[in-house]
């Protein structure tokens, strides 16, 4: 088992210290996924429509046609429900990471210079929102060089964070060797960052979540109400906060939280949090800096 190339101990019982800003007990962040103009669509040389993450459950793809519902679903995240989600942000000054798919970001400049006009980090979510499992490699490589290229001409810098969400079994490898990112978020490993030796460039991995996260409104057995959405987004943010020293991810999607009776709940939630002062809200940037300087990687593959 010296060969298993799963970590499966992680920090165990005594989890390092956070020591987060002004002694705060549980650091807090909002990703809002910017995908719309991204997704499975056959304009966009693809060989079937999206079926996934939308108010049509259980979607099939339909293979060489346009699937209109789907794509106007898509369509309200980017012409609504995004700037119902950055009124409620804005409002209330809180900082956001963006998880902006290259193609995605290309297609809408006016979105691109709201989130930097509201000060939200802009990570990159890849060149496009496609399942990359069976991609091959050298395809996902361009893919990756591709989205740091448009990514930086859409918002006149290159993305320190990353996460490209339906991964392969090289995408890990592949963000390492080619990215040089601050963080890497393509793990739900753990409820603090840590580093990943697996690669001669140690990286540090900023877990995601896919509980804490709006998308379950579009499962099977997930969220049916935003009541239900508020209550676990507070049980959560309650027992990270009682145990101290954790870090909270919340994902968004602009056409599944930007719906109205979603957003109010949230609206909720984050009222909730601002409650509490010993709640650090932060992008994801500011926790993968505050980790790299309080625990910075101690040693390179062997």
């Amino acid at each position: 088992m010296s060969d298993y190339p799963r970590d499966m101990c992680g920090y165990g019982e005594c989890p390092p210290p956070a020591n987060w800003p002004n002694g705060a007990r549980v650091a807090v962040q909002f990703v809002v996924n910017y995908e719309e103009g991204g997704e499975n669509c056959v304009l966009h040389g693809d060989a079937a429509s999206e079926a996934f993450l939308s108010e049509i459950v259980g979607a099939a793809a339909i293979e060489g046609q346009r699937h209109m519902n789907m794509e106007s679903i898509y369509e309200y995240g980017s012409r609504a429900g995004f700037w119902r989600l950055h009124r409620l942000f804005t409002e209330r000054k809180m900082p956001v990471t963006a998880f902006g798919v290259a193609m995605a970001l290309e297609r809408n400049p006016d979105v691109v210079t709201a989130m930097q006009s509201a000060d939200w980090e802009i990570a990159s979510h890849g060149y496009r929102w496609v399942d990359y499992q069976n991609v091959d490699e050298a395809i996902e490589r361009s893919h990756l060089l591709k989205a740091l290229e448009i990514h930086e001409k859409a918002t006149g810098k290159r993305p320190k964070g990353w996460y490209l969400g339906r991964c392969s079994p090289q995408s890990h490898r592949i963000a390492a060797e080619l990215g040089n990112f601050s963080y890497n978020a393509d793990s739900y490993a753990d409820d603090l960052p840590y580093w990943d030796y697996s690669f001669d460039t140690p990286q540090l991995m900023l877990p995601y979540t896919l509980d804490a996260n709006d998308m379950r409104f579009a499962t099977p057995q997930g969220f049916n109400c935003g009541q239900q959405f508020f209550d676990y987004l507070k049980d959560s943010f309650d027992v990270l906060r009682a145990e101290g020293g954790r870090m909270m991810s919340v994902g968004l999607h602009c056409r599944l939280a930007g719906r109205p009776g979603r957003a109010a709940a949230l609206a909720r939630f984050l009222d909730y949090v601002t409650s509490h002062d010993d709640a650090w809200v932060a992008t994801r940037l500011d926790i993968a800096e505050h980790w790299r300087a309080h625990h910075p990687a101690t040693e390179a593959k062997i």
